[in-house]
């Protein structure tokens, strides 16, 4: 299993209100994690695009973003979760251009994530009118097999939609080595694992909540891939999850962070956004926020396997269960409610502790395939 880290801008109101220059130093703090996860061998940072989503999430030009970490970092690859190809919010030829860029100024490192946008506050400010959040994935099942085209084709055939169209023209730059990106679909609901499988997309199951969740939905995924008739060049076997991870030196100060990390906050700021997820019972209505995290509390979430907390020998067994039940990489959530020296120390020990007792392998998975695809669509 591989090592991500999972990066979105979140400025959450409470602290914005003692500090005018909350969103930068958030931003600019996000930023040094991913630089200190290259160093600490984590293997993939994924940067969200959000929209409109206050507290929540920022980070909306993750294109931007994602260009300084290229010449920032040296070996971690870096992907869009999400890069949004909706026609109405960026328009395809533009997505397939920002990608090869990208590819090119990581050398190779980029990874295209995709997705059909947040929920309905997010994705229905660009679509006057639309009322039904489902009208989206004919938009994106529309659009997701043509950006191969668009990258290994010399001259792009062009393409006659619904919801876009575009004559045959030279898309540029081509994606750095003759190949593309590994391509991954955002999946928002069970049933998604089952058709980016199908597609041959890696699966960001951001929607995954706890260890038993992952079981049944990767193994519904591992057999959609099996019979894959890829969309692009070659099939993204791989299935990432996301987790909140707190490690210590010790099991009480890693509980004593998780305490003061306003951890319920962002938590009910989640399912406000993201109305088309899973409701798991107990969750409240927005603007009905979670109780406060206490000692007790935090004792339960990881006995329960919903959070990833402890000294270095308990994250490590906690993120083996991950690998047990099929993961293919394990992404962690790094909330601004927790310090960044916290932070830092979180991904400093795990770097240190667990990734070299999971990952053994020094070859990303991704660039393994990508090396073995053909040389066109």
């Amino acid at each position: 299993m591989e090592f991500g880290l999972f990066v979105q801008g979140y400025v959450p109101a409470a602290r914005a209100k003692v500090d005018p220059e909350a969103e930068h130093k958030a931003l600019i703090e996000e930023t040094e994690y991913v630089i200190q996860a290259d160093k600490s061998g984590f293997k993939y940072a994924w940067a969200s695009e959000h929209h409109f989503l206050e507290e929540y999430s920022h980070l909306s030009a993750n294109d931007v973003y994602l260009g300084y970490l290229a010449h920032a970092t040296d070996r971690i690859h870096l992907g869009s979760g999400i890069f949004n190809p909706l026609a109405p919010v960026n328009h395809p030829v533009k997505v397939a251009e920002k990608v090869a860029m990208l590819d090119h100024l990581s050398e190779g490192r980029f990874e295209f994530g995709t997705g059909r946008g947040a929920g309905s506050h997010e994705i229905l400010g660009f679509m006057p009118g639309i009322t039904d959040m489902n009208h989206t994935k004919e938009l994106w099942e529309e659009t997701i097999a043509e950006f191969p085209k668009m990258w290994l084709q010399d001259e792009y055939v062009g393409f006659q939609g619904k919801h876009w169209s575009l004559p045959p023209r030279k898309i540029l730059p081509k994606p750095y080595g003759g190949a593309h990106p590994a391509m991954w679909y955002a999946a928002g609901s069970p049933s998604s694992y089952a058709m980016a499988g199908k597609k041959g997309l890696g699966v960001l199951g951001f929607s995954v909540q706890k260890v038993s969740d992952m079981e049944w939905v990767v193994e519904s995924y591992k057999n959609a891939v099996k019979d894959a008739e890829p969309v692009g060049a070659f099939v993204n076997d791989n299935v990432m999850v996301t987790s909140t991870a707190i490690c210590a030196e010790t099991h009480a100060e890693a509980v004593r962070i998780a305490v003061g990390g306003g951890l319920n906050y962002l938590q009910s700021l989640l399912f406000r956004y993201h109305d088309t997820f899973p409701r798991p019972e107990g969750i409240p209505e927005w603007p009905q926020l979670l109780p406060e995290y206490t000692e007790e509390i935090v004792e339960l979430l990881i006995a329960e396997e919903l959070m990833i907390c402890g000294d270095p020998d308990e994250v490590l067994k906690q993120c083996r269960r991950w690998d047990q039940a099929g993961a293919d990489q394990l992404s962690f959530g790094l909330p601004i409610g927790i310090s960044p020296e916290d932070t830092m120390t979180t991904i400093r020990l795990i770097g240190e502790h667990v990734i070299p007792k999971i990952d053994t392998d020094p070859v990303h998975r991704t660039s393994r395939f990508r090396s073995s695809s053909p040389s066109g669509v």
